[in-house]
């Protein structure tokens, strides 16, 4: 699964907690924080502290996996010659 947004991290933590049965009040303890962190990193608060947010995500067994880098918007694309590419196909 691949999470591009902190509402969307906020997302995948409320729906394990809810699958291991856990109140908001039983990951805030697992994970030493007050249950408003929890509200607000479930709701997508993007100030969240990492390390607190790795904690809870370690609490609910999930693990952070890093994978190749995604592109940026900014990187350079070169064009592509569309018409070259049907051209070769029909062999003209």
């Amino acid at each position: 699964m691949q999470i591009r947004t902190p509402l969307e991290l906020g997302l995948v933590i409320r729906d394990q907690r809810r699958k291991l049965e856990l109140t908001q009040t039983d990951l805030a303890r697992k994970v030493g924080v007050g249950r408003q962190w929890i509200v607000a990193v479930e709701s997508g608060k993007s100030g969240a502290e990492v390390g607190l947010v790795l904690r809870a995500l370690s609490a609910l067994d999930l693990r952070v996996e890093i994978g190749a880098p995604l592109p940026r918007s900014d990187d350079k694309i070169d064009p592509v010659d569309i018409d070259a590419i049907v051209n070769a196909a029909k062999g003209a």
